[in-house]
């Protein structure tokens, strides 16, 4: 057994590629205080990779919480479960399969397709394709490079003009894992120039307005869960003092930074960084945004899983100035999602709804004068997590589409 197991070792670290064999995705549901002690104690003592809340220090009592426990350790945590009373489901079974039915094989992998989980290098020439073939309507401008080099290429959508025109951003990727995210990046842009012309909404929309679309934003961390590390969640950053690498770049702007649920600990998935947009990507998003406040109206970013729709704010309960105005067109954009296939969206400020955050892009550019910022949960609410399968990347897409024209809708009629 040990020989076999010895063996299993060398072949993972000769692949060069973290594995997940026999790894459980738990939904624990904690209604007492003990149990959310309990799931906290757990995390400080043994490796458990919390899916949602994204830190054990965001538990509490009533709230469910979505943890992937490494094989080596479920014998513990089910004994610890059994012991504590605490109602629980195992979402997945073994996380390996689920990650291997994620992504497609075969010789069509490397082409560029909007319902599979495309590659950045597959992404990259996307980018060149797409920005060439349609000239007229797309122009594409580098922000910066990320911390290992890779341009961040922001693709400017919309009839072209003499004036300025007002214009909504929108980024996909933050987080590593979240593979649907750049998936509908890429969708919305091909949506918005296939039906330019035909669809009165849409041809409104790029006559008048501009739309920014920053495909991936972490890219560095993208490639490395697509190569390396499926549940990399962090920006891929190295610093002194440490041998853990990366931060969450969506604790490291400059709203509220690190003073609620985000960490110190550069070992952390939620670790905020060594200051607010010292990671370079953070930075040359902030930069662009800065560059170009007087026309961005709007700010979505599109993360998952969860299936909400949040606003401002997340690094403190106060009601932004904004609120009635903001979760009313949360809710319109919610209801339209919902009216393609059903799915459910919760939608409200972020700390009251999930739970407090700082250091969020979608609080940071709300300050700094840019009303209608928004952040997209996509699906699901936790049976796939993270692993959504490729044959749910069309619906995802076409529902995400209608919350995404509603807004914009909204944005363009209000003008300010």
């Amino acid at each position: 057994m040990k020989a076999l197991l010895l063996f299993g070792l060398v072949a993972v670290a000769l692949a060069g590629t973290t594995r997940f064999e026999g790894d459980k995705v738990f939904r624990l549901k904690p209604v007492l205080h003990e149990h959310a002690s309990l799931i906290k104690k757990l995390a400080t003592s043994i490796q458990v990779d919390f899916w949602r809340p994204e830190h054990h220090e965001l538990v509490t009592a009533g709230v469910d919480v979505d943890i992937r426990v490494p094989a080596m350790y479920l014998d513990m945590v089910s004994t610890a479960l059994l012991q504590s009373g605490m109602e629980h489901e195992i979402l997945i079974e073994d996380v390996q399969v689920a990650v291997d039915a994620q992504v497609h094989s075969g010789a069509s992998a490397k082409a560029h397709s909007y319902t599979k989980y495309n590659t950045w290098d597959t992404i990259q020439s996307w980018i060149e394709t797409i920005s060439s073939s349609n000239a007229d309507m797309v122009s594409q401008e580098v922000i910066g490079k990320t911390y290992e080099g890779r341009p961040m290429t922001v693709l400017k959508i919309g009839k072209k003009s003499s004036s300025t025109k007002p214009a909504i951003f929108m980024d996909c990727g933050f987080h590593a894992r979240e593979w649907i995210s750049p998936a509908f990046c890429q969708w919305f842009v091909k949506e918005a120039l296939s039906t330019y012309g035909s669809d009165p909404a849409m041809t409104s929309l790029l006559n008048q307005m501009d739309v920014f679309v920053l495909p991936v934003f972490n890219i560095d961390g993208y490639e490395y869960s697509h190569k390396s590390d499926r549940m990399w969640r962090k920006t891929r950053s190295k610093r002194s003092g440490t041998s853990c690498i990366g931060a969450d770049p969506n604790r490291n702007f400059n709203a509220g930074w690190c003073t609620v649920g985000a960490s110190s600990n550069p070992c952390s998935d939620t670790y905020c960084g060594s200051a607010p947009e010292s990671e370079i990507e953070a930075k040359n998003l902030a930069d662009f945004i800065r560059r170009n406040k007087s026309v961005i109206m709007a700010y979505l970013t599109v993360h998952s899983y969860s299936q909400l729709l949040l606003f401002p704010y997340s690094y403190t309960y106060q009601l932004a100035a904004d609120h009635a105005e903001l979760l009313k067109v949360a809710k319109g954009a919610s209801a339209a999602l919902s009216s393609l296939y059903g799915t459910q969206y919760t939608s409200g400020p972020g700390a009251a709804t999930i739970y407090p955050a700082a250091g969020g892009s979608d609080d940071w550019a709300y300050d700094l004068g840019v009303k209608y910022a928004y952040t997209f949960e996509l699906r699901d609410t936790g049976r796939y997590g993270f692993l959504l399968p490729e044959s749910q990347i069309q619906p995802t897409c076409e529902e995400t589409m209608l919350a995404v024209k509603y807004i914009a809708a909204h944005v363009q009629n209000n003008l300010y």
